[in-house]
């Protein structure tokens, strides 16, 4: 992450892991988990993938990479877990 030190990565990492809640489960998993679920998305799609550089917009990039990362990781998480 670039932007901001560790109050960017913790916005950028809610944002994130609040898309890749919506996507998945249908709503957010709150603040906290948003932020974790974000963050250690966004570290598991640069360890796989390395950087997105689709846009031009380092933000942008940094958003869809995390939750791109974040849905990966609420989707491996949700393959050990059982849910109703």
């Amino acid at each position: 992450m670039h932007s901001g030190g560790l109050l960017g990565a913790l916005l950028i990492g809610a944002i994130c892991g609040f898309l890749a809640g919506k996507i998945l489960k249908g709503r957010g998993l709150g603040i906290l988990a948003d932020i974790v679920v974000g963050i250690l998305g966004a570290a598991l799609f640069g360890f796989l993938f390395g950087s997105f550089n689709l846009f031009n917009t380092p933000i942008l990039n940094e958003v869809c990479g995390g939750t791109i990362g974040a849905i990966i990781l609420l989707f491996i998480v949700g393959l050990f877990t059982k849910s109703n």
